[in-house]
């Protein structure tokens, strides 16, 4: 381990500039503190980066189970349209529709760079062989990172028009009438073309100030950049931070349902938020995925350890009040990262319930697939005092040398949020999902109106102002 003396502030100025270079990777809780969040986690110069793209789901999680376990660390994300693979739902989409998202990325690091909020410390663990060269990068690269550029307003377009989306709610409905569904999470594709010179480091230091958020991530991969403000844990694995005693590895989950937007004023934040906490509906959502995550923790977890820690407790956010509940459950010891994968991908928050009819009618109502969008980022940290194997050389393949040159200092872990207000930046154009959950008695003009307000964040980043939604 070396100290750092750094700020949170002076530590991503330099990684952002950095990352007009290098490959970094950044998993930030902001300094929110939320359901434990104190970390911000870095990677710069992965010793291994891949992506996966594979129609066989089995083959994927074998190489998935490789990578998230061993000596290094990683930092990976997961699509949405992975998770349909993993459950053996066909996509009817037309070749023209489906993404270029890979299933799969990940970056391996013998390296991580840890700033914890609640100590203000700054520290380097893992391989102390490299800790002087990351050391010089980070300090030759500290200045004021500049994010104020004045850009119009980037030309928004959606997969639906307005009138598409309300109607694709009442076929929902009807869907629910027939029994098919009792609650599906609809989503809109949001795409913008940005301006020259708004780059993804620009629109996610943005985000970082004005909408810190306790899952926030920047992720420089091959041929694309993942900027995510994402508000909700899907699962971790290691320590309990519901503080309830367990015997072995303890998995926890934390889906958000039901959203308001923030007041103008202490009194309209006042108002709205006891119009959250009283509606049944927003309470009936969050309720319903609650019961489908107790039953997929079920599936990989000791008989009789889920449990429901919190049920439909209020968050404040910058922009947004949302009701979030926690459920938790002993791992049985033998539930593999594949088994883990296989019970709860993707999280019930973003598809509704029961998750595979859902998913299906999701597929054949929603014109092009998600991507990223609703499916997951998460990091991987070796166990406390794994031994760290030093690579012979900096290449995408590293073999291994035979000796080991140092130890990771934390309890294993591994922590994935969901990829919601998460947009994916490729040649100069951002795209990202937004929706919510429909049931029976959703109103479809409310609806489409909180898709927009859990895009507001978002598109402040990117230059668009309320009032400047001019979708086509």
């Amino acid at each position: 381990m070396l100290d750092l003396d750094l700020t949170a502030d002076e530590l991503i100025s330099a990684l952002l500039r950095l990352a007009s270079f290098e490959t970094v990777c950044i998993l930030d809780s902001c300094g929110a503190r939320h359901l434990g969040s104190h970390l911000l986690i870095a990677g710069i110069d992965p010793v291994e980066t891949i992506e996966i793209s594979n129609e066989n789901a089995d083959e994927t999680l074998r190489i998935i189970e490789e990578h998230l376990s061993g000596e290094l660390a990683s930092v990976f994300t997961l699509s949405y349209d992975f998770g349909s693979k993993l459950l053996g739902i066909v996509s009817q989409k037309k070749a023209s529709e489906t993404s270029v998202e890979p299933d799969v990325f990940i970056a391996r690091f013998d390296v991580m760079i840890i700033h914890d909020y609640d100590t203000g410390k700054t520290i380097l663990t893992g391989n102390p062989g490299k800790f002087d060269s990351i050391r010089r990068k980070i300090e030759e690269n500290i200045s004021n990172f500049k994010f104020e550029i004045s850009n119009e307003p980037p030309i928004l377009t959606s997969n639906f028009s307005k009138s598409q989306y309300l109607a694709a709610i009442e076929t929902i409905k009807e869907s629910i009438r027939c029994g098919d569904t009792y609650q599906t999470n609809l989503t809109q594709r949001l795409t913008a073309d940005l301006p020259g010179g708004l780059t993804p480091e620009i629109i996610f230091a943005r985000l970082r100030r004005d909408n810190p958020a306790p899952f926030s991530a920047y992720i420089k991969r091959l041929d694309s950049t993942v900027v995510s403000s994402s508000p909700e844990r899907f699962i971790k694995i290691g320590e309990n931070p519901t503080g309830r005693e367990s015997a072995g590895r303890t998995i926890t989950t934390s889906p958000i349902k039901g959203t308001r937007p923030r007041g103008k004023n202490r009194a309209e934040d006042l108002a709205l938020k006891a119009a959250l906490l009283s509606s049944q509906k927003d309470r009936a959502e969050n309720t319903m995925i609650v019961d489908l995550l107790r039953n997929d923790l079920g599936r990989i977890c000791e008989y009789g350890s889920v449990h429901v820690e919190k049920l439909c407790d209020l968050e404040e956010h910058p922009t947004l009040f949302h009701l979030v509940s926690t459920v938790s459950g002993d791992l049985r010891p033998d539930a593999t990262i594949s088994d883990i994968l296989k019970a709860v991908f993707p999280c019930g928050s973003i598809t509704g319930a029961p998750k595979i009819s859902t998913m299906r009618i999701i597929d054949e109502i929603e014109p092009v697939n998600r991507g990223l969008s609703m499916g997951a980022i998460g990091y991987y940290i070796p166990g406390n005092g794994a031994k760290v194997q030093c690579p012979t050389s900096n290449v995408q393949s590293p073999k291994m040398a035979g000796h080991s040159s140092g130890h990771w200092i934390f309890d294993p872990i591994l922590d994935l949020s969901v990829a919601i207000r998460t947009m994916v930046i490729r040649d100069g154009v951002a795209t990202f999902n937004v929706g919510g959950g429909i049931v029976i008695d959703s109103d479809p003009e409310s609806e489409y109106q909180e898709t927009l307000t859990k895009a507001s964040a978002l598109l402040a980043a990117i230059g668009v102002s309320p009032g400047q939604y001019h979708l086509r």
